[in-house]
């Protein structure tokens, strides 16, 4: 088999539908199979969905798992040569998949790759494009100098190699996957992408970003104004950055972790302002 889907979806049955649609047209002339993990939604995902794509794989958790480990449950199932994660809020270009497989299969030493991805109002996304946040790349991002993080020096009309893959459309060589390791279950959701990214470097394989189109509904499948997503958010920074970087003088690493916690405070301070209405 040529292509294993993994979606991973929580309460998002509209976009998580139109992604499938996306998806049926992309994979024409494609050896295909497709897992939706869904994480214990209280919406009518596993009810309404089912009937309507047969030929998607339906794994039902009893409870929000979080994303690496639903991942993780059908890739453990996948039979195909690639595997791509995929979140629910995208939609997928008719060529994407196609293009992504090809190029794949022309560069054996690829062990990732992604997409040029647009947001909602058709502007790119910078996000398709990211560098390993190391102490330095991620100090100088929280000041506001965020051109090394997105890898701005990059053409976005072209393959171009690069460091992080967006979890949003994450192709991997499942051979790759077996060497370096599946998702890291100690990320809940955010930063797994970068820790596999990482280690997919690490492991000496290349990470790619190919200019094939998708749209993504950024932070429709997760909610961003409770102070869960907060803690999640930034409880993920943290966790990549003791997992990679704990090995370093205090000096590097007590203003990094001192940023990010006065980055999450900010970013509590101003939910409560906006639940205040102030």
């Amino acid at each position: 088999m040529k292509l294993s889907i993994v979606i991973v979806s929580y309460n998002v049955r509209r976009y998580l539908d139109k992604c499938l649609e996306s998806v049926a047209t992309a994979l024409e002339d494609i050896d295909y199979e497709v897992f939706v993990v869904d994480n214990a939604s209280s919406d009518d995902t596993m009810t309404y969905l089912p009937p309507r794509y047969p030929w998607v794989h339906f794994i039902a958790n009893d409870e929000n798992v979080g994303f690496a480990r639903a991942n993780n449950l059908a890739i453990r199932q996948a039979q195909g040569q690639y595997v791509l994660l995929l979140n629910p809020d995208t939609t997928v270009g008719e060529h994407t998949l196609r293009g992504a497989v090809a190029f794949m299969d022309a560069h054996p030493e690829a062990g990732g790759a992604g997409v040029k991805m647009h947001n909602e109002d058709g502007t790119v996304a910078l996000e398709s494009r990211r560098a390993i946040p190391t102490p330095w790349v991620s100090a100088l991002k929280m000041l506001g100098f965020t051109r090394r993080y997105y890898m701005s020096h990059l053409p976005w009309d072209e393959p171009c190699r690069i460091e992080v893959i967006s979890g949003a459309f994450c192709l991997l060589r499942h051979e790759a996957l077996r060497q370096v390791g599946l998702l890291d279950e100690d990320f809940f959701m955010y930063g797994e992408d970068i820790d596999l990214s990482y280690r997919l470097l690490k492991g000496g394989w290349q990470n790619w970003y190919l200019p094939l189109p998708i749209v993504h509904y950024k932070g429709k499948s997760t909610r961003k104004t409770d102070y869960r997503y907060v803690h999640v958010f930034y409880q993920a920074m943290l966790i990549f950055f003791r997992k990679h970087y704990s090995h370093l003088s205090i000096f590097y690493t007590l203003p990094v972790k001192m940023a990010i916690y006065f980055r999450a405070f900010i970013a509590l301070i101003d939910l409560l302002r906006q639940k205040l209405h102030l």
